[in-house]
């Protein structure tokens, strides 16, 4: 069985849930109970002339997504609390000006590699490549001018209990420093449960490495409701990425047993973050068996809003919003503060390209790289 096809059979059955412990119910708002839609609207014109859309997904049962082809960007996620009372759970900003100048990678999609390269460098079947350095010494989310930073092409299609949206995007050949032309698609579903499926697949004319992720920073008790550290997440890793003092992994896998990183069992995100200066943003192991596992759960104890993760991916980067300072002004005037959101980035492992024992990020001519992942909105049940 393909694993899309496995994944399809997964957001169709109550083991979604199960996965989670029981512990979350579908909580849909019995006033908006309808089929899954899709509306399409303007959401301005980039400095070069381009025009950029907001599409809106919505469940028909209280979850909605407002997406913008700049950067693939979630820009909107709207969910119910335990109450039915909606809130918008992600950071981001209410125009495309803040978005088109530099910004921490609000819900964006990253590439061609999410997370570090060691001093933006590498080498590939005998050549280096030469890639931007815009983290310090190394390189971030695929460089100065990433998938973040380009106006996506989309389509749509509206299914009998659920709705996509697929961007697609070409890469020339050299793209950043990367070798090869890369075509890219990242196909947003959402479906009657309340599930939001991410799909990404690419194909190269060259070898290259390739390392896609959404950077949505949620905040399960609405995005302008302060810091996120009372609430509640459960990590499914054994094991996280050692990394130094520039946020390159050392290559030890260290286990999490007796560390701040131990969410084994869950925990407030804040208890032990002091522990761990300026924060979390480390890459959290998950396990080594093929198709689709569990990454993370989390929850707000005030609203009940919970989010649980399922990828094919081998990890999930756990970021806290670490360097928010308040100089971004978002939706609706919030001054998003330090530790306002938190990310659960699925991906491989950082620097994956210079780490000869980490599992390969290489796509080669004539394969298609895919990666998908699941997040399930609901309620936690006490």
């Amino acid at each position: 069985m393909s694993r899309i096809r496995a994944l399809l059979l997964l957001l169709s059955s109550p083991l979604l849930l199960t996965l989670f412990g029981c512990s979350m119910s579908i909580h849909a708002n019995p006033n908006s109970a309808s089929r899954p839609s899709v509306t399409r609207d303007a959401f301005g014109t980039t400095k070069d002339g381009q025009a950029v859309d907001e599409y809106t997904l919505s469940s028909g049962s209280g979850v909605s997504v407002s997406i913008i082809t700049w950067g693939g960007i979630i820009r909107s996620l709207i969910t119910p609390d335990r109450d039915g009372k909606p809130a918008d759970i992600v950071l981001g900003f209410d125009s495309l000006s803040p978005y088109e100048a530099r910004h921490p990678y609000f819900g964006s999609i990253t590439g061609r590699f999410a997370n570090r390269i060691a001093k933006g460098t590498f080498v590939l079947d005998g050549s280096r490549y030469v890639l931007a350095k815009n983290n310090g010494p190394n390189h971030l989310h695929g460089g100065e001018n990433g998938f973040d930073r380009v106006v996506w092409k989309a389509r749509t299609e509206i299914g009998a209990d659920s709705v996509t949206l697929t961007l697609s995007h070409v890469s020339p050949d050299g793209d950043q420093g990367y070798p090869g032309e890369v075509a890219v698609d990242v196909s947003y579903t959402l479906s009657s449960n309340n599930t939001l499926r991410i799909d990404y697949s690419a194909e190269t004319s060259k070898a290259t490495p390739i390392n896609l992720t959404s950077h949505s920073y949620f905040n399960l008790a609405g995005h302008d409701s302060g810091d996120i550290l009372s609430q509640q997440i459960e990590m499914y890793a054994d094991r996280i990425v050692a990394v130094d003092d520039s946020l390159i992994p050392t290559g030890e896998l260290p286990s999490v047993a007796s560390t701040p990183f131990d969410f084994r069992k869950p925990r407030a995100i804040g208890e032990q973050i002091a522990m761990v200066s300026p924060g979390y943003d480390h890459t959290f192991v998950l396990p080594s068996s093929l198709g689709f596992k569990r990454a993370a759960y989390a929850w707000d104890p005030a609203s009940g809003r919970a989010l649980g993760v399922v990828t094919s991916e081998p990890g999930v980067q756990f970021y806290t919003g670490n360097f928010l300072d308040g100089s971004q002004v978002g939706k609706g005037g919030v001054r998003y503060q330090k530790h306002a959101g938190f990310c659960l980035e699925t991906q491989h492992f950082p620097d994956s390209i210079n780490q000869p024992s980490f599992p390969s990020t290489v796509l080669r001519p004539g394969d298609t790289y895919r990666q998908s992942t699941v997040l399930k909105f609901g309620v936690h049940n006490y």
